[in-house]
């Protein structure tokens, strides 16, 4: 049987129970920081949550890329085109999800789709998991240490000299423009910029294939303090490179740059060390329950989230969104401010998980 930590599939349920908690923020006055990204260059504990999914994506492959492998190079090709697809198209609608407005005066306004955004979370989720499958199958060990280097290299360059440490001049944006052009592009920067550009794609994959790597280290060593070792040097090997490369190119997590992915990857090493630690050595066994099944369907219950939050966003409650209505209703009153929006964002996540559990007693799973 292969050697396959718990704490692998813990980390995945603890990165989408995140996610949900911190896409339920609500602003700079009604959220604590740590639930805020980045204003632009810096970090916040919200910047390291997407990354964090993507190693958990990366650690999966590890599992499941043997048995497509065992089929042949067309059935990964097919494997790895087909997911893609589906998280790309979803990601696609969800941006549009629910397809109209309502105006102050309660008037709908359908979408317009000559201002549609194409990129997104799931988007980049489905391209990088591509990549990096392609790159695991038909590449080999020294192959993959020499594309992230070499992403990485040419990610701070083009950075350092292509556009300015500006959000209307960066290299990224430029791309984008050039390529998809404003009206696709995310508009909640205050002006068209994405944080899922397509520059920062490349040093996402490599998020994703640290992932593969930390899972091939368990498949190897088991969960055990050989592991241990071997994870907490290469978190500071990673964080200690990372400190080098924010000479050339500052952490910043919107424009996905060398050194945030370096952090990042540092981060989820030690992050996974001590999972293994707490989980599969020393048996915390109701927290890993939690998260385990929260991660068992992970498609699902992000997409409900998503949904439910837009539909919150977009149906009214008296003269404000039904967002604000409950937070002001339900939570605000006897929590306050920052302290009832985190509450807020929590009973939303059990909601979510409580949809989770359901599913997971009745075998249902759904899988990109």
């Amino acid at each position: 049987m292969t050697p396959r930590a718990r704490a692998l599939d813990v980390l995945r349920g603890l990165t989408l129970a995140l996610m949900i908690v911190v896409n339920m923020s609500i602003s700079e006055s009604l959220s604590y920081a740590p639930l805020l990204h980045a204003a632009w260059n810096g970090l916040t504990p919200t910047d390291l949550v997407f990354p964090s999914f993507l190693f958990a994506v990366g650690a999966s492959l590890a599992f499941t890329l043997p048995r497509h492998a065992a089929l042949g190079h067309g059935a990964v090709l097919g494997w790895a085109l087909r997911r893609a697809a589906l998280l790309f198209a979803c990601g696609f609608v969800l941006n549009q999800f629910p397809f109209f407005k309502l105006d102050a005066a309660g008037q709908w306004h359908w979408m317009d789709w000559s201002h549609v955004r194409i990129l997104g979370v799931l988007q980049r989720i489905g391209l990088a998991f591509a990549i990096a499958a392609l790159l695991i199958h038909f590449g080999r060990g020294r192959g993959l240490l020499a594309f992230s280097v070499a992403v990485l290299v040419a990610n701070a360059w083009v950075l350092a000299n292509c556009g300015d440490d500006s959000l209307t001049g960066n290299a990224a944006v430029r791309l984008d423009r050039w390529l998809l052009g404003p009206p696709h592009l995310y508009a909640g920067e205050g002006q068209p910029f994405d944080p899922e550009g397509l520059l920062g794609l490349l040093p996402s994959v490599v998020n994703v294939l640290g992932g593969y790597t930390a899972a091939r280290w368990v498949r190897q060593l088991g969960a055990g303090r050989p592991l241990l070792r071997r994870l907490l040097l290469a978190s500071l090997a990673l964080l200690g490179l990372a400190l080098v490369v924010q000479g050339v190119v500052p952490v910043n997590k919107k424009l996905w740059s060398s050194s945030f992915v370096l952090v990042g990857l540092g981060v989820d090493a030690a992050l996974l060390a001590l999972l293994v630690l707490l989980v599969d050595l020393w048996r915390w066994e109701r927290p890993a329950k939690f998260f385990e099944i929260l991660g068992r369907n992970t498609l699902a219950i992000y997409l409900l989230s998503e949904v439910l939050q837009a539909l919150l966003w977009t149906l009214p409650w008296g003269a404000e969104p039904a967002f604000m209505g409950v937070f002001r209703r339900a939570f605000q009153p006897w929590a306050g401010d920052k302290p009832g929006s985190l509450a807020f964002a929590l009973v939303f996540m059990l909601g979510c998980w409580t949809v989770a559990w359901w599913m997971d007693r009745r075998r249902l799973y759904i899988r990109a």
